[in-house]
């Protein structure tokens, strides 16, 4: 059995951090979230992957951030494609790679607790077309949804008006060879896409056996901020504590924290679940809940929660920041200058939410 990681995405909905950065790296936790599907993968007991990535840059990026897979005993090889042109597309180029054999298809940022491995030996075992990995969600509006009838999956629509359930389509899929001739048969969506759920009501209107899991634990699909930030609170709360760094008599570290090696905290306190990269200042600061800091961040005198700060970020003076990702060698402060005005450099696609 082999694997298809897509990683073709340019991440619209997260601008502007997405115009430097592939959003498969964005961190989860302080991990690039496209190692969590590879770590499932491997744990599966697949070896070989191909990743699909965007041209240019960003999918130059993702090679170098992977690289050949060795990390976690896999073979990968890379694709590129061209457009933006959907998931069938993405997958039709995998299609001599793939061979005759079963594989999973796994969205790059996507995130699901407990892994695939039991998934992997459902399928292998009843060897149906496809195994679909479904999720109750309360927005299906947004999603491929499932009409199910007596337990048969009958029908898939892709963001539908009007949901026949709430059970989306997660970016995991289990599939056969035959999912190449259903995408050969499509023509673009009224998206200007090749959409995987078409190709897969193709299986069903030909009769094929496509079953469905529904997830017993939790998905996220990292999209949108809300979910990336709520998908860096679903990690956290399973993280192992551990201190590495320093911390002075007068602050306090409580609950699940992680704080990495070089970095000190001082006079401050940390309530977890937090997680501190390595060469992190923390400085007359509260660290809250749910917070990722990268490696070489900066924080003094300043509040955070509920966040997740990347590389080598300032964050100096600010009274409380909340819900917020911040980039790289990103700097936020506040300046105690009269008269009282507000200071910005915001680039395409920015969002500033200031209070009244």
């Amino acid at each position: 059995m082999k694997a298809v990681v897509l990683a073709g995405g340019r991440g619209t909905r997260l601008r502007p951090i997405t115009h430097t950065i592939s959003k498969h790296l964005i961190p989860i936790a302080n991990k690039p979230m496209i190692f969590y599907p590879l770590e499932d993968i491997a744990e599966a007991g697949i070896e070989e992957v191909v990743i699909v990535v965007a041209p240019g840059e960003i999918g130059r990026e993702i090679r170098e951030v992977v690289g050949d897979g060795s990390r976690w005993g896999l073979k990968i090889t890379y694709v590129e494609q061209p457009e933006a042109l959907g998931i069938a597309h993405a997958l039709a180029l995998t299609r001599d790679l793939m061979g005759d054999e079963p594989f999973v298809v796994y969205l790059g940022d996507n995130l699901i607790k407990g892994g695939i491995k039991g998934l992997c030996e459902k399928f292998e075992r009843e060897q149906p077309d496809a195994l679909l990995l479904l999720c109750p969600v309360p927005d299906p509006q947004r999603f491929g949804v499932a009409e199910i009838e007596d337990g048969r999956l009958v029908k898939l629509i892709e963001k539908p008006k009007e949901p026949p359930s709430n059970l989306a389509l997660t970016g995991i899929y289990f599939l056969t060879p035959s999912i190449f001739k259903a995408i050969s048969r499509l023509k673009p969506s009224w998206r200007g896409e090749y959409e995987i759920t078409e190709a897969l009501q193709i299986l069903i209107d030909e009769g094929k056996e496509v079953k469905y899991e529904v997830v017993s634990e939790w998905w996220k699909d990292t999209g949108k901020l809300d979910d990336l930030l709520e998908a860096n609170r679903l990690v956290l709360e399973d993280m192992e504590p551990r201190i590495e760094g320093e911390v002075d008599a007068p602050s306090k570290i409580e609950g699940r924290v992680v704080l990495g090696k070089g970095s000190k905290v001082t006079d401050s306190l940390v309530r977890g679940p937090v997680i501190i990269g390595e060469n992190v200042t923390i400085e007359g600061s509260y660290i809250g809940p749910f917070t990722s800091v990268s490696d070489g961040a900066t924080i003094r005198r300043s509040e955070v929660e509920n966040s997740i700060i990347l590389q080598n970020a300032l964050i100096e003076d600010v009274p409380r920041l909340e819900s917020s990702l911040i980039g790289k060698e990103a700097v936020v402060r506040r300046a105690n200058v009269k008269p009282s005005a507000i200071r910005l450099m915001i680039g395409d696609h920015s969002e500033v939410v200031m209070p009244l």
